[in-house]
């Protein structure tokens, strides 16, 4: 740009900061974006309807750009009205260049607007965006690209209602075009977005949808992905039932895939909820047991043993609550094996407790001492709890001693 262009820019710039009038306070502000004073970097009037010529647009396209840094510049020095000033004057000339690069600038001033709490600024750009939607639903072809633009300018302004109106014209449009890779990577967005703003029930019907296209193509590492997720959005919407539904069909297709490693935290993580669903129903309890074995099991085989330990303990407490002593203890025999192969001392220490706490619960205090006996001896070498151990060992000395 020449020289001259580039002093004509930032006069105008400061020019039209400057005269600004205070506005009246009964009067709400005009929008910024709609004002049509002549600009001297357009190459000739609006009303000529011609368009601008390559080489014009070329110079517009510098102008605007060197607007945008200079706004950039001028908001970093802490003058932000000034700022938001240059960037509503870029974004009434880019309008000159097309509706698409209109759309990009407004989502990125917007974004800008946004992170600095300018909700007047945000407003504005929202309504020229609304504008824009309302223009390109009157023509007779879809153009993908600008509503694309638009559902990203709306994400981008934190207007996730009119971004899913946007990305739906989107998806009604690539369907009746046969694209399904255009529409999958569309069911994402709109998915995405639904997660974005916590509206789990849009979000877990959207990524069903993608799990259907997944599961009918045989795509499994999509539909890993997609049970994954809506195994996380049922259980933020605190939907056990349905996130163990999921997890299940998860495990099922960790199996086909011959994909174990996986597994062991699955069946935990089912078992778990199949544990609370049983506070309220009983009858889930066996499903609890089931998965909790299933899981130490599997991770036993795969040499998982500190994992095999976090599941025996949950399995032992569930034992104990439901007043299966036997079942409890045996589980605790193998915790111990399982935290001796993982090198867990304090796993094991804890394990010695257990075992002492059940056997006292038999009142078989031989058993019990011993078990004590043993934890005090690790926690000796840990320096970690030997008071407790130590007190447990006088408690029941005590007892048999009487």
């Amino acid at each position: 740009m020449t020289a001259t262009a580039t002093f004509c820019l930032l006069c105008n710039s400061l020019t039209l900061a400057a005269s600004k009038k205070p506005q009246q306070p009964d009067k709400f502000p005009p929008n910024p974006l709609e004002i049509t004073t002549p600009d001297p970097l357009l190459p000739r009037s609006p009303k000529d309807k011609q368009p601008l010529t390559p080489q014009e647009r070329q110079n517009l396209e510098a102008a605007l750009d060197e607007l945008n840094q200079q706004a950039t510049a001028t908001l970093q020095a802490g003058d932000k009205i000034t700022a938001f000033d240059i960037w509503n004057r870029e974004l009434r000339l880019r309008r000159f260049l097309g509706s698409l690069e209109e759309v990009q600038a407004l989502a990125r001033v917007g974004d800008i607007a946004w992170r600095e709490n300018d909700r007047q600024e945000v407003q504005y750009i929202t309504q020229r965006l609304q504008a824009i939607q309302k223009q390109a639903q009157s023509q007779n072809t879809v153009d993908l690209q600008l509503l694309r633009a638009l559902g990203q300018a709306y994400q981008q302004v934190r207007s996730p209602k009119e971004a899913l109106q946007v990305y739906n014209q989107v998806l009604a449009a690539v369907r009746q075009r046969g694209d399904t890779a255009a529409e999958v990577d569309t069911l994402k967005t709109i998915g995405e977005l639904h997660l974005g703003w916590f509206d789990y029930a849009s979000a877990a019907a959207t990524y069903e949808k993608l799990l259907t296209f997944a599961s009918s193509r045989g795509e499994s590492a999509n539909e890993i992905a997609y049970l994954q997720q809506l195994a996380y959005i049922y259980k933020q919407a605190k939907q056990p039932e349905q996130s163990i539904k999921i997890r299940n069909q998860l495990a099922e297709v960790y199996q086909r895939e011959n994909n174990f490693i996986q597994l062991p935290a699955l069946k935990q993580s089912i078992g778990s909820d199949y544990e609370s669903l049983a506070r309220e129903n009983p009858s889930f309890l066996q499903e609890a047991f089931k998965n909790y074995k299933e899981a130490y099991t599997i991770a036993w085989q795969l040499q998982q043993y500190v994992r095999a330990g976090e599941v025996l303990q949950k399995l032992i407490v569930l034992y104990r609550s439901q007043g299966q002593v036997e079942e409890a203890l045996q589980a605790s025999q193998i915790l111990l094996q399982a935290e001796e192969r993982a090198v867990n001392f304090y796993g094991l220490m804890s394990a010695y407790d257990q075992i002492g706490q059940i056997h006292l619960q038999r009142k078989d205090y031989p058993q019990a001492l011993t078990a004590f006996q043993k934890g005090l001896q690790i926690a000796q070498q840990l320096n970690y709890d030997e008071a407790y151990f130590t007190q447990q060992i006088q408690k029941i000395s005590g007892q048999t001693s009487q």
